[in-house]
């Protein structure tokens, strides 16, 4: 069955673009994730609008709309206050397998399990006995129990190590997961044992438990036909000190989390909801909210073609959805940038391979709407820092969002295409597509002057099958770059491992007709993916990929993690004066 190919490189004179005559505007105007902003051309004729209005009618496939439904709003408040005598709903504390040491009489040794024991006859020691709790991480309980003020008293184990910041931020979701079970509007949460912990340490830990607790409260039910409103209103963050500094750090962990939500719901979105136009349009909106920092680019097909972009138009050519080439650009409100960063993300918003097609038990093409999880994460970092405003530095958000489909205008296995600093790339395989649309995104990016560039990208399953779900692939020849950011990592919680540049594998990417191929054998797969990123990379500029193919997903809770968001904003923030 032929398609209708709609060329909207003839009908856009410009990025932005403004309509009203249409019904089909006025619906996508109403509707929250796809409320578009266009200005036609005086040269368009009805007709032109028409076709423009049935191209983008596709975005709508299937009538599915997202519901308005806003983030849950928590407040957060540091208190020194009695565990016994703080009133509320659940007061829970964060315990060690040290912590839940007994004598021999079965009583806690650790003085506030023993006080607020005393104050419960004995019960919460017994409860933890008989329950088998041993404080091993992952493990909960939460027992209604008189004696207290709360109505409830929950343990929650942290394992064996008390300095984790993936720990406390558990703790924050542990939380937030028993609250919802039994619909608290108020919990306090402590530790069992603070006082070993630094100043520094203390902030860090309230920081990550608060973020836990905001992104274990929330859930994506846009695309649900009923979701329940979370009745967590408040939460009491008690023995970790007070003051306007530890009130800093709580208004940071909801400028990121807010950035992790976003960039979660932007991995959610299914295809038919989330196409190349949509997305450059969310990163539209953020550059509206913080228009003090923020300004927005979006380039379109004719203005990639000028360019000279062949490698991600080679991408996006089967696609009727056209491409959008997105540059968001973060400046300090006040005093100079002396600092350059850019940050890449690729956004390929649904991969079906090409005429690579994905097929076979694994292929996972259901899931392929998280092949965008990069730019998610790098427009997830824009909004955190468009509201936290770091000085002295400057940020270039980058993303070739496009859709990798098949037709008669698409690219073919043994096509060679020319990237814009004049590489020709044989394509052996139209499923490795993302490093394309990544290889015109990096020179773009050295373009504006920057001195280090970190990508991210879902690139390979090989780096999947090398670190498992859990871990991303870090690649860079700079070891200062590399330190940086797996510093970052250490405060985030987010795991990233090291990964070899190891030279002679680029023998495989050689091309007997074009510069290179765009794809190796199978040995060392996320290895050769990233030797060919670092062909399109200036040699002065610092440069990291991160190949977050495998903690993009949470396959258990099957929903997008907003992995890399929290790392990319601590870089950012190291990077500032």
């Amino acid at each position: 069955m032929a398609a209708t190919v709609v060329n909207w490189t003839s009908l856009l004179s410009s990025a932005t673009v403004t309509a009203s005559s249409s019904s089909v505007f006025t619906k996508l105007r109403s509707t929250p994730f796809l409320r578009l902003s266009f200005t036609l051309s005086p040269l368009c004729s009805r007709t032109r609008t028409q076709r423009m209005a049935q191209s983008l009618s596709r975005s709508t496939l299937g009538l599915t709309h997202p519901a308005p439904i806003q983030p849950p709003k928590i407040s957060f408040a540091a208190k020194e206050i009695d565990l016994v005598e703080w009133k509320g709903d659940i007061l829970a504390i964060g315990v060690t397998e040290k912590d839940m040491a007994k004598d021999e009489n079965l009583k806690f040794q650790n003085p506030i399990l023993k006080k607020l024991d005393s104050h419960l006859g004995g019960l919460l020691a017994e409860a933890s006995s008989e329950e088998d709790f041993s404080g091993k991480a992952g493990q909960s309980t939460v027992l209604r129990l008189p004696g207290l003020g709360s109505k409830r008293v929950g343990l929650i184990g942290l394992g064996q190590c008390t300095s984790a910041i993936a720990a406390y931020r558990s703790l924050g979701e542990a939380v937030a997961g028993a609250a919802k079970t039994s619909q608290a509007s108020n919990v306090a949460i402590s530790l069992a044992s603070s006082e070993g912990l630094s100043g520094d340490s203390k902030l860090t830990t309230a920081s990550a438990i608060a973020c836990g607790t905001v992104l274990g409260i929330h859930e994506d039910s846009r695309f649900k036909s009923e979701s329940k409103k979370p009745a967590l209103k408040s939460v009491d963050i008690l023995g970790l000190g007070t003051g306007p500094e530890l009130e800093k750090r709580l208004k940071y962990a909801e400028d990121v989390c807010s950035g992790i939500i976003f960039g979660r719901e932007l991995v959610n979105a299914p295809a038919n909801v989330l196409t190349p136009g949509v997305l450059a349009e969310e990163a539209s909106k953020i550059a509206s909210m913080y228009n003090d920092v923020l300004s927005v680019t979006i380039l379109d097909a004719e203005q990639c073609k000028e360019l000279k972009m062949g490698s991600y138009l080679g991408v996006a050519a089967a696609s009727a959805n056209p491409p959008h080439f997105i540059h968001l650009c973060y400046k300090p409100p006040s005093g100079p940038a002396k600092t350059k960063l850019a940050l890449v993300g690729k956004g390929l918003t649904f991969d079906s391979g090409g005429y690579n097609i994905k097929t076979g038990p694994g292929c996972s093409i259901e899931l392929m709407k998280f092949d965008m999880g990069g730019s998610a994460a790098v427009l997830g970092a824009a909004k955190a820092l468009g509201q936290i405003k770091p000085p002295g530095v400057e940020v270039h958000f980058i993303v070739a969002a496009c859709e990798n489909m098949i037709s008669g205008t698409g690219m073919r296995p043994g096509d060679i295409v020319t990237a814009s600093n004049g590489k020709t790339i044989e394509v052996n395989n139209t499923d490795a597509e993302g490093r394309l649309t990544l290889a015109d995104a990096l020179v773009y990016a050295c373009n504006q002057g920057v001195e280090k560039i970190v990508d991210l990208a879902t690139l390979t399953g090989a780096c999947v099958v090398a670190l498992g779900p859990s871990i991303a692939g870090i690649f860079t020849p700079s070891d200062d770059l590399a330190k940086e950011v797996l510093a970052a990592s250490e405060i985030s919680g987010e795991k990233l491992w090291r990964m070899p540049l190891e030279e002679s594998y680029w023998e495989s990417m050689k091309s007997g007709v074009a510069d290179m191929v765009n794809t190796g054998g199978r040995p060392g797969g996320a290895i050769t993916a990233a030797l060919f990123l670092k062909q399109f990379v200036d040699e002065k500029v610092q440069w990291m990929h991160i190949d977050m193919a495998g903690p993009v997903w949470n396959d258990k809770k099957k929903t997008g993690t907003g992995f890399g968001i929290s790392t990319l904003v601590e870089w950012v923030l190291k990077n500032s004066s």
